[in-house]
């Protein structure tokens, strides 16, 4: 748990990194804050553009991403935290 309270990985595991023309789709901006949407939950992080294919998003594993996973595990006692489909929209 060393180092969860510092301002870098506060900033890690709240914001979620997309490409930059998905962000000018839904009228996002880098630093905008956003809800993402999945099977499993929501949350809300900040936004920001990378260097990323079309459709395809990022967040570091963290307590918002993992509002996100369903409880499905496959046996494996672990949610799946890769290749689901996300929801987004700008808050505000």
């Amino acid at each position: 748990n060393i180092g969860k309270e510092s301002d870098e990985y506060q900033n890690a595991v709240t914001t979620i990194e997309m490409n930059r023309d998905d962000m000018a789709g839904l009228g996002v901006e880098d630093g905008d804050t956003v809800r993402i949407r999945a099977s499993g939950g929501e949350a809300t992080v900040h936004c920001r553009g990378a260097d990323l294919p079309e459709g395809l998003a990022f967040i570091a594993y963290g307590p918002a991403s993992s509002e996100l996973m369903d409880g499905e595990t496959h046996g494996s006692g672990m949610p799946d935290s890769k290749g689901f489909e996300v929801e987004v929209q700008r808050v505000g």
